[in-house]
């Protein structure tokens, strides 16, 4: 299995950054999630890094070195979430429950399968078509799903979302795949600090035009431009398959050569059931910047 990926998370004009973004791999199975705490609820940053850290503990737990099976992962790891959510506001005897969306990826046996609640996104470009979207769990994207067959007239805001992880009722869990990938294929992962400030058409494009290295930090600049001095916090994680045996990768992190126990992950694991560890935003920055020079350094070193 080989892949490049590369994320970026910007806080924006925000007091705080409560998205959170990572992977995690083993020598058959990768996992590429992303959260974005609900602003209006307590600890934002707290439910998004307990909704990853969840997923995390899971794969490493279930991916030996694969997953039986991918889409019932996907589901019961983002529902196992949402319960160490619940968990965590009775222990700490919150009023509220903090809440998250959350949006997932498993490529595995050359195939894509996906899962989101709530409306933190995937889009799926091969060459420069759009693939596939999720579709947000708002009612503003329901009503326009609907509006063909019964007109409705109320306007929804955007950002009214009718299920996330941590509410009073069971989340609702969309779950796609297996997509089969080709070379070249491109998955990316948003919150909606990216796509409520940059058409899908722009993304598409960019996503078929540029690297992903280049793509994602330009994606996410132009966000924060457009934003401006209000801008929501602003993450997005962009994985690009290069599963074919002849391509002339100088990019991809390979786990052919992974032995079968060996787990690899950017997320910050925690046992189920513990209080997660306080969060060090500084920490958290400064580990996605290795991991990004550390990919650029291994692109170097291969050309020369």
């Amino acid at each position: 299995m080989r892949f490049s990926v590369y994320q970026v998370s910007r806080k924006g004009g925000r007091e705080k950054n409560e998205d959170r973004m990572g992977y995690c791999y083993t020598r058959d199975s990768g996992l590429f999630a992303l959260a974005d705490g609900m602003g209006g609820h307590p600890e934002g940053e707290v439910a998004s890094q307990v909704a990853l850290q969840t997923m995390a503990a899971l794969f490493q737990r279930d991916a030996k070195p694969m997953l039986r099976d991918p889409v019932r992962f996907l589901h019961d790891a983002i529902i196992a979430g949402h319960h160490q959510l619940l968990r965590y506001a009775t222990e700490k005897a919150l009023l509220d429950t903090p809440r998250t969306t959350v949006v997932a990826c498993v490529l595995q046996n050359g195939a894509a399968y996906w899962a989101h609640c709530g409306d933190s996104r995937l889009y799926f470009v091969r060459g420069d078509k759009l693939i596939a979207r999720t579709r947000d769990h708002s009612y503003s994207e329901l009503q326009e799903t609907l509006n063909g067959v019964v007109p409705l007239g109320e306007k929804f805001n955007r950002n009214v979302l009718f299920t996330c992880l941590g509410s009073p009722g069971k989340p609702v869990v969309d779950t796609i795949g297996p997509m089969l990938m080709q070379s070249g294929d491109r998955v990316l992962l948003c919150s909606d600090g990216l796509w409520g400030s940059v058409s899908d058409q722009t993304i598409t494009d960019q996503l078929a035009t540029r690297p992903i290295s280049d793509a994602v930090p330009e994606l996410v600049e132009q966000a924060l431009r457009r934003a401006g001095s209000k801008s929501d916090n602003v993450t997005v994680l962009a994985v690009e398959w290069e599963s074919s045996e002849d391509y002339d990768s100088t990019k991809a992190i390979s786990t052919q050569t992974l032995g079968e126990e060996v787990f690899a992950s950017t997320i910050q694991a925690s046992v189920l059931g513990q209080e997660p560890d306080e969060l060090d935003e500084a920490e958290i920055e400064r580990s996605i910047r290795e991991i990004n020079e550390a990919i650029k350094r291994s692109s170097q070193q291969k050309k020369t």
